[in-house]
């Protein structure tokens, strides 16, 4: 389905009925990343996946934007007045933008090795990308990719797809054969549209979230659930940790020998976990009901 939002095509899915859940995927990945929970919470609930703005099948900015103004966006267009929303990677940083953004918008919040607005990330973090992804791209191809609008070259893109989903997805001291054919096959899919999106369309930066998510944690006073790949970035498992240890009386879940996309990874467990978060929600509104 798709759904016109400030003059670009958001493409996106719905199933189920009942209480709303939106699901924002990783900057690595597209709507396709989270297939398991789709299905398994569309049985209890109206479940919403979509393409960010210029990701997976959704049309490329056109203008200024901001992707949590987009999720917010897409729940108005829905006529959707209330949503629990989980965020994979950046997509949580996403989701965390769009609850301090607007508050009554949302119900619960879960956030999957999560992105952080107004993070500074470690200059490690950096340079193992630069070892093990960037490198595989002649540096002058590489700057040429970034500035967007690019004629690629389509093994840049499967060689720096492979190289990120094994950095990522497995994690720096694992390798691809510790993920199942089939994640390790969808996530390299994921990636290689997404590379070649970035590097082919328009270059169109993001409006950030004014003040950051990362000096707001205390704000948000909903129901949180955070979840952690044991075998992700040191880096980012740090950041899950501020997110546990700032928001009110956040659960964090830490998966063992899991990657950076435990929605796909573990999914039974993840979508278990969720199943407690959103029914912590409908068992606290029989209760408001009832009294």
């Amino acid at each position: 389905m798709r759904m016109r939002i400030d003059g670009t095509d958001i493409e996106y899915d719905e199933t189920g009925s009942g209480p709303a859940v939106v699901l924002v995927h990783a900057g690595c990945a597209d709507r396709r990343m989270w297939q398991a929970q789709f299905t398994a919470l569309g049985r209890t609930h109206r479940v919403i996946r979509y393409d960010w703005r210029g990701r997976g099948r959704s049309g490329d900015p056109v203008g200024p934007f901001a992707h949590h103004r987009d999720l917010i966006a897409l729940l108005d267009a829905l006529e959707v007045e209330r949503a629990a929303v989980v965020g994979a990677s950046d997509g949580g940083r996403i989701a965390l933008d769009a609850v301090l953004s607007a508050p009554r918008r949302f119900g619960a919040l879960a956030l999957l090795a999560s992105g952080l607005s107004g993070h500074l990330w470690p200059a490690s973090l950096v340079e193992r990308a630069r070892e093990r992804v960037h490198s595989l791209v002649p540096e002058e191809r590489l700057r040429r990719y970034r500035q967007g609008g690019a004629q690629v070259d389509p093994a840049d893109v499967d060689a720096w797809a492979e190289a990120e989903a094994e950095l990522l997805v497995a994690g720096p001291q694992r390798t691809r054969r510790a993920l199942d054919r089939a994640v390790w096959q969808l996530a390299v899919e994921m990636d290689r549209l997404t590379s070649r999106r970035l590097w082919e369309g328009p270059s169109v930066p993001e409006q950030p979230l004014s003040p950051p998510a990362s000096g707001r944690l205390a704000e948000v006073a909903v129901p949180t659930l955070v979840v952690s790949g044991l075998a992700d970035s040191p880096e980012i498992l740090a950041v899950s940790r501020l997110l546990a240890d700032g928001i009110p009386h956040a659960r964090h879940l830490e998966l063992p020998d899991t990657g950076h996309l435990p929605a796909m990874e573990r999914p039974a467990e993840v979508t278990a976990a969720l199943g407690e978060l959103l029914g912590s929600l409908s068992a606290a509104a029989g209760r408001r009901t009832v009294g």
